[in-house]
């Protein structure tokens, strides 16, 4: 008591001041100058904590300790101890006035929960991104969790100071909440399904940071670069940002091209549209003429000599072509196609590889091409499609084929 009435007080009181103001002047004078100290304790301790945190970060073989001094993690904690210093200072500084003694230590402890908070953030931020330089959590949705427990934090940090502003328990904070709960979630609706939702695609290993996604609902077609509580941004191939909400994911279609790229090749699938009245039986004349293509030359002479030899056992009448077994210029031409891209050097050997024929339609009758690139990055993926169609597209005129297109101005 006599610390805080003597100290600046008699000084006051003989430069002619009132007593009231001489003590109300007094408590300022005293919580100015507690407030500079204070100030110069936490530059300091902040310092002390820094060039102790980084010496033994130097000597430490991981780097989690340089990720939580780039998080401010000692810095965090260093407030710590200015804050305790002041809030030990409070009785001594409003001795004599209850009021603002009580509304100080109400501020401090409020400043106290808060800056617990800002620990814990940074924390938490510290192993986020520690776990991002480890492999196997690179890809996981690590933002997701941390968001959800700093909500909670949050929230903790909210009822408690509600609890310290009206000195009333934490469970009738919580009876009260109850009340409100059908308020609550209607506030906090995206959260509660974004949460649900990071919860599901993680068990359930949905979508990954870095898996290419096609959401065609929201015109998102790229990588994905970030999942959080309630968003999963993806940057398109045009290098846009698409926002997607997380609990989208679990409510509508979206492919997820992970099994494409894990794979040891990626899928061509194309087809050439062949116009129906170009297809027809080869006479003899024509097959020896197609053998002077390499790729179908072993293959032409095998079924010509089967086919030879069928049609004589049964006695067929070859003035016409139609009867009896027959080679046509299109099951010729699915052969050689066949042929081509299993000697291709940029198809996957291993995986499957197939040239069928597709029901007919009013625009031809579909050649398909299925087989597998060995290269999957995108731009040398349509290079290789690319070179493959352009070698068919030209070798289709010498099996007397024509691809189908719908008449132009200059057809009429």
């Amino acid at each position: 008591m006599s610390f805080n009435k003597h100290f600046f007080y008699n000084y006051l009181v003989d430069f002619g001041l009132s007593n009231n103001t001489a003590k109300y002047l007094n408590i300022f004078i005293l919580l100015i100058l507690s407030l500079v100290i204070i100030y110069l304790i936490d530059i300091i301790v902040r310092k002390i904590f820094r060039v102790l945190s980084i010496r033994i970060a130097k000597t430490s073989k991981t780097n989690f300790d340089d990720i939580l001094i780039t998080n401010k993690v000692p810095t965090n904690i260093a407030h710590l101890v200015p804050v305790f210093l002041f809030f030990e200072l409070i009785p001594v500084l409003f001795y004599d006035f209850e009021y603002l003694r009580n509304l100080t230590t109400k501020s401090v402890e409020i400043l106290s929960i808060i800056l617990t908070i800002q620990i814990v953030r940074s924390i938490l931020n510290s192993v986020k991104d520690y776990l991002k330089t480890l492999p196997r959590f690179k890809d996981k949705p690590i933002d997701s969790y941390i968001q959800v427990f700093m909500i909670f934090a949050w929230l903790t940090g909210f009822i408690l100071s509600f609890a310290i502003i009206t000195n009333q328990s934490v469970w009738k904070f919580f009876t009260a909440l109850g009340a409100a709960s059908a308020i609550i979630i209607l506030i906090f609706k995206d959260t509660i399904l974004g949460f649900v939702a990071s919860i599901q695609v993680s068990v359930n290993d949905m979508v990954r940071i870095g898996d290419w996604v096609t959401f065609e609902k929201f015109g998102a077609d790229g990588d994905v670069t970030e999942i959080s509580l309630a968003t999963v941004k993806v940057q398109n191939f045009d290098k846009t940002i698409t926002t997607i909400p997380t609990y989208a994911l679990i409510s509508d279609s979206f492919k997820n091209w992970r099994g494409m790229v894990n794979s040891q090749g990626r899928r061509i699938k194309r087809a050439l549209n062949i116009k129906m009245d170009s297809i027809k039986h080869l006479s003899d004349e024509e097959i020896n003429k197609l053998k002077s293509i390499q790729l179908i030359e072993s293959y032409l002479t095998s079924r010509q000599e089967k086919i030879h030899q069928f049609n004589k056992e049964q006695n067929i009448d070859k003035s016409l072509l139609l009867n009896g077994r027959n080679l046509t210029n299109i099951g010729v031409f699915r052969k050689y196609a066949q042929a081509y891209i299993e000697a291709h050097p940029a198809i996957n050997k291993e995986m499957m590889i197939m040239v069928r024929q597709l029901a007919p339609t009013t625009q031809g009758l579909p050649i398909e091409i299925y087989a597998f690139s060995a290269d999957k990055e995108w731009k040398n993926y349509e290079y290789i499609m690319a070179d493959i169609f352009d070698h068919l597209l030209a070798s289709i005129k010498y099996f007397d084929l024509e691809i189908f297109e719908l008449p132009t101005n200059s057809n009429f």
